[in-house]
């Protein structure tokens, strides 16, 4: 087999493979010896037609399809190691010369990854956001354990205030209209949450148990639902009933009740310690985000747009394996979000042409350090894996494919290449941002939308995906 260079221009190489003539005749051989028995010609019993008269009645290249299929493979294959090339998608190819007394030559053209061209990436002067964990995040976060404990004590001597959880039922009308999932019974709505639409909140403060009344109130223009935007609507509802938290005191006995811990220093001490793994973690992430952003900016490289759209295929795979894990199909999701996929994947294209630039960069970066992965780096990370499930690390072993093994090596490289980024910066400490007062949306939003929340109104929380290595 050998395998020529015809021409590159930009991402695109086009070759030429050619396999000896010997080796084409023993792949038609068999393609024939494979298909012989399925084949009938007249005056002969199926499978026992000589293969002459087979070639004669169908064609001399009756069974060359199925030879070359068979050889293309180990073919290719070999043509990229002998060519030196990187191929990120299918390769396109035909047939150029073949025959029985011929050389089979296949000519083809792939994509394949682009010249990467790096500005600085040593010696990076970047901030640094301190995330030490302070007494009053301990403080709040003992505070939310507080409240998750909280009891909830009927109240019958008074009318619903600020603050309340007030049991209700309500049905919402558009132009007179019961509109679908705008019915809720026995919803446990707490007062000044602002969990629901502007203005429903407050007009239950003031009403009495087993009191019947109306809400009026008009939908967001940005609301979710397409048909309910920038509509008044009647909501019919009535209060069955109005509790208080009772917040548990915030001593020894608390301690023993949520941890396993026998004080509240203990309990705040590990509190802190988890608090500050989280943040560390945290902040490895944002300056690993900071350094590939730098990067980026000074990289140069005509990136091939299926690299872009493989990348797209990869989050929207990945989207749908965490929300099947929580009973969300992708379909329903788009729904929600009043989107279709071609839009979606509008919508993640800038981020995923990120991501295939900091892959693309960090695998240049390792290659100008001569960064190498050792088999004891490839076997920690296995172990890893087999303790995971449950497993031996020689079987872990017996299951992966050469391919897999390799994959494995190139995150295991590119990850040691954002690693020398990062220890080659230099990092200024930047003043910690204050915290920003966020609501999120719970991944069964859209349950509770269609089922029981119509009310609910719409809230946003921004993610910024990492831009770092590419399936990752």
């Amino acid at each position: 087999m050998a395998a020529k260079l015809d021409k590159k221009e930009l991402n695109t190489v086009e070759f030429t493979i050619t396999v000896e003539n010997e080796k084409f005749v023993a792949a038609v051989d068999e393609a024939f010896k494979k298909n012989v028995k399925k084949i009938t010609v007249p005056g002969f019993r199926k499978g026992k037609a000589p293969r002459k008269l087979i070639e004669k009645t169908y064609g001399e290249g009756v069974f060359y399809e199925e030879a070359v299929d068979a050889l293309l493979p180990e073919a290719y294959d070999a043509a990229v190691k002998e060519l030196g090339i990187e191929p990120v998608d299918m390769p396109k190819v035909e047939v150029a010369e073949i025959g029985k007394d011929k050389d089979l030559v296949i000519k083809g053209s792939v994509t394949v990854k682009p010249e990467v061209k790096l500005g600085k990436y040593k010696g990076l002067k970047l901030d640094e956001v301190d995330h030490t964990v302070s007494a009053k995040e301990v403080n709040e976060e003992l505070a939310r354990r507080q409240e998750r404990n909280a009891r909830q004590v009927a109240v019958e001597d008074r009318k619903v205030k600020s603050g309340d959880i007030a049991n209700i039922n309500f049905e919402g009308f558009v132009d007179g209209k019961a509109f679908a999932g705008g019915k809720g019974e026995n919803y446990d709505l707490t007062i000044g949450s602002n969990s629901f639409i502007p203005g429903f909140e407050d007009q239950i403060i003031g009403k009495a148990i087993g009191e019947e009344f109306d809400v009026e109130v008009t939908f967001p223009e940005d609301y979710h639902a397409e048909e309910l935007k920038g509509k008044p609507a009647t909501f019919k509802t009535k209060v069955n009933s109005i509790f208080v938290k009772e917040l548990p005191a915030l001593d020894d006995e608390f301690a023993k009740d949520v941890s396993e811990f026998d004080t509240l220093a203990e309990l705040k001490k590990d509190i802190k310690k988890k608090l500050q793994e989280s943040a560390d973690a945290r902040a490895k992430q944002e300056k690993e985000n900071a350094a590939i952003d730098a990067v980026i900016e000074t990289m140069e490289a005509e990136i091939p747009a299926c690299m872009v759209d493989s990348r797209i295929e990869s989050t929207i795979r990945e989207n749908n394996a965490r929300m099947a894990q929580q009973g969300i199909s992708f379909e329903q999701y788009l729904g929600y979000m009043g989107t279709t996929v071609d839009q979606f994947k509008e919508q993640i294209r800038p981020n995923a042409e990120l991501q295939v630039k900091g892959t693309l960069a960090l695998e240049e970066i390792a290659k100008l350090e001569k960064l190498e992965v050792a088999e004891a780096e490839i076997d920690e990370q296995l172990t890893k894996m087999a303790d995971a499930y449950n497993m031996k690390l020689e079987e872990v072993k017996k299951f992966m494919r050469d391919e897999d093994i390799d994959a494995l090596k190139s995150d295991i490289k590119i990850q040691k290449a954002m690693d020398f980024l990062v220890a080659n910066a230099e990092w200024t400490k930047a003043e910690k941002p204050a915290a920003k007062k966020t609501t999120t949306k719970k991944t069964t939003a859209a349950k509770d939308a269609a089922e029981k929340k119509p009310a609910a109104k719409k809230t946003t929380a921004a993610k910024k995906t990492t831009k770092k290595a590419e399936d990752k």
